[in-house]
Formats: C-alpha cells, sequence, structure tokens
C-alpha cells in the first residue's frame, strides 16, 4: 500500500516532516521495486535518518514534558 503525507506508518509520527516526507517516499520506491512492507519501512527509516543527518536537519520533533 502506498503511503501519502496524510496517510504514513505510525512508526514515522514522531519525525519532522521532511525527515517523514523522505522516509514516506523512499518506502513507496521499495514498495514499487517489489520489497515487502515489513521491510521496506525500517530501511525507508533509517535512510531519511541519514539524508537529514547529512543536511543538518532536525530528525525528531521535541517529546512534551
Amino acid at each position: 500500500m502506498p503511503w501519502t503525507k496524510q496517510d504514513y506508518p505510525v512508526s514515522l509520527k514522531n519525525f519532522m516532516a521532511p525527515v517523514r516526507n523522505k522516509a514516506i517516499s523512499i518506502a513507496n520506491a521499495l514498495l514499487k521495486e517489489g520489497m515487502e512492507e515489513e521491510r521496506a519501512i525500517p530501511i525507508a527509516t533509517s535512510k531519511a535518518e541519514e539524508w537529514a543527518a547529512n543536511r543538518h536537519l532536525k530528525i525528531r520533533k521535541d517529546k512534551a514534558s
């Protein structure tokens, strides 16, 4: 199932929007290549975090105290 900015895996909810959107894009590309969702999500998450770190972007939202 392809994901969108409004409908994405719950595991991405605490990511900043640019990182989450990158992970969605990567995951959708992996799904299109035939990868299973269970593998695509963690791979996409890792790659999106790496992408953000290389650009000095904030990765996760701050947690409320």
